[in-house]
């Protein structure tokens, strides 16, 4: 009889599943890659050339870069999880009036495009902007304030999701015994929380030291992190050998973070599992003990408001008054702004493609998550699927820029001339995307008991009849959040998608950062226009991933 993995499926069924998910890894992330690091370590007259690393950090500007990376992920990280434990506390721990809308609102910054966030930020700070008087318009400050925007729903949700379902008779039985709130939260709580926290946390890290549009909007040319500088040493330094040095820098800096944030994950279910998380937890009320983070929430709530707000205001003025010229404009191709097409032209654009992205990113996604969610018997079938699992991680840890322009260098001849295929975008952004959908499905499979598979297999269900019964019937909300987040994340893609957009086709986050790179209150104006009808569609289509209840970004 053929051995069978838990639950019931053959190890030919998942050796199946998992081909085409490979096969595309293969072709659309470590060919573009391959090539382009080959054109950076690979000299035309052959042999391998490693003397890029010692040119390259010989130079005075890398330890620059290198230093401001570190330093502003790092603090962005302290200040991002300080604000989010009593913004977590508030929202998923208290009985507040509206609390879901609140979640919604704190989860919007996270999946609006990087590109929207700077220019937000640069409508708040800039001289004629509400907090212009503060001078920090081209300031490291705002850069760091961006990141904490951007990520505060990280620390939110994933720390959230796990301090909602703890037991809480550990806490009550601490304080029947006299113990103080702050004694119950440093020998109760923090225990059960801190590998949560710390998960969080180095996700948060991850996400600052790889941006890309926030600190190109905000940085300009005097502040850069590894990303933008990759960015600027392929598109207009042409030095392909300094910025394949630092793609492999950075790719072997996030693939640490990445088995850190897997380890402590993997600590954090262990705990969350042995503190006997309750299935339908019932939050407390809200007294006068938790007057503190009431307003510590308030605040944070009133900081991600501000941004969106000035740039909503901002938009409807022009000169001084209010207007709809800035959105009467996104439908004009003038001279003043020297687009090629309309940004409502554009906005069609990024919806065909995120939806073609996002179908293909949950397709790939949903067998990824199906294979790596099985439990073997053996040591080695574990092993193998936990490496299976950090492969399809890959992608968070080599810039979009790198990505992209491998697509150019290496999908240019048969039978792989992609180049000026509209599939080519779709494709980047679907590669984008494929971490978010496997983290959003694959806990939801891990969670199903697998006496459910075995019980359809000895009920004599083949592997195909019992993922129909047993999986797909609980991952049926979660894969429509999944396809709703790769939908946003897709809207919003920037890195990959500013090399490989054409330029009769662009999208529109590639239009948005034409107009703010361009002189004239006018193109700025429908820049802040344009960002907002951008974040409209991208918190759309947020709120409906919220009445899931599906916390995706926790799953990191």
């Amino acid at each position: 009889m053929r051995r069978r993995v838990a639950g019931g499926s053959s190890p030919w069924v998942l050796a199946a599943a998992a081909a085409l998910p490979l096969a595309f890894l293969a072709v659309f992330f470590v060919l573009p890659v391959g090539g382009m690091l080959a054109r950076g370590f690979v000299p035309e007259s052959g042999g391998v050339d490693l003397g890029g690393f010692a040119d390259v950090f010989g130079r005075a500007r890398t330890g620059r870069v290198l230093w401001f990376t570190l330093w502003t992920s790092a603090a962005a990280t302290v200040v991002t999880t300080a604000v989010g434990l009593p913004v977590a506390y508030v929202l998923y721990r208290l009985a507040l009036p509206g609390r879901r809308v609140l979640r919604a609102v704190v989860a919007i910054p996270f999946v609006m495009p990087t590109v929207v966030v700077g220019v937000m930020f640069r409508s708040l700070l800039a001289s004629g902007g509400p907090l212009g008087w503060l001078g920090l318009d081209g300031h490291w400050a705002a850069i760091l304030a961006a990141f904490v925007f951007f990520n505060l729903a990280v620390v939110t949700r994933t720390v959230g999701a796990t301090w909602e379902h703890l037991d809480r008779r550990a806490e009550d039985a601490a304080a029947t015994l006299g113990a103080s709130p702050w004694m119950v939260w440093r020998t109760v709580t923090w225990p059960a929380l801190a590998p949560t926290v710390l998960s969080a946390a180095s996700v948060v890290f991850l996400f600052c030291s790889t941006a890309f549009g926030v600190v190109l909007t905000l940085g300009g040319l005097r502040y850069g992190t590894v990303e933008t500088e990759i960015y600027l040493l392929t598109t207009t330094l042409l030095d392909l050998r300094a910025a394949a040095v630092l793609s492999v820098v950075q790719f072997g800096a996030v693939a640490a973070m990445l088995a850190v944030t897997a380890y402590l994950r993997q600590r954090a279910e262990a705990t969350q599992s042995r503190s006997g998380a309750t299935a339908s937890p019932q939050p407390r009320k809200v007294t006068r003990a938790a007057a503190a983070p009431l307003v510590l929430a308030a605040l944070a709530v009133a900081f991600l408001l501000g941004p969106i707000v000035s740039l909503v205001v901002g938009s409807l003025r022009r000169d001084g008054e209010w207007t709809l010229a800035n959105y009467t404009a996104l439908g004009e191709v003038t001279r003043a702004n020297a687009l090629t097409t309309t940004v409502w032209d554009a906005l069609a654009v990024s919806a065909r493609v995120a939806i073609l992205a996002a179908l293909l990113a949950v397709a790939l996604g949903l067998l990824v998550s199906v294979v790596v969610s099985r439990r073997p018997a053996s040591a080695r079938g574990r092993a193998t699927l936990s490496v299976l699992d950090a492969v399809f991680m890959l992608p968070l840890g080599i810039s979009a820029v790198t990505v992209g322009f491998g697509f150019l260098i290496t999908l240019d001849r048969p039978p792989l001339d992609l180049r000026s295929s509209v599939a080519l975008v779709p494709i980047a952004q679907a590669m984008v995307a494929l971490p978010l959908v496997v983290r959003t499905i694959a806990p939801v499979l891990r969670a199903i008991d697998d006496r459910q598979r075995q019980a359809a297999a000895t009920l004599g269900a083949t592997p195909w009849q019992a993922l129909r019964v047993v999986d797909l019937a609980v991952v049926r909300r979660p894969l429509l959040a999944a396809i709703g987040f790769a939908l946003a994340v897709s809207l919003g893609e920037f890195g990959a998608t500013s090399f490989l957009s054409r330029p009769d086709r662009p999208t529109l986050p590639v239009v948005i950062y034409q107009l703010v790179g361009r002189p004239g209150a006018e193109n700025f104006g429908m820049a802040l226009a344009a960002s907002v009808v951008l974040s409209v569609l991208t918190g759309a289509v947020m709120a409906g991933v919220e009445r899931l209840r599906v916390d995706s970004v926790g799953a990191f």
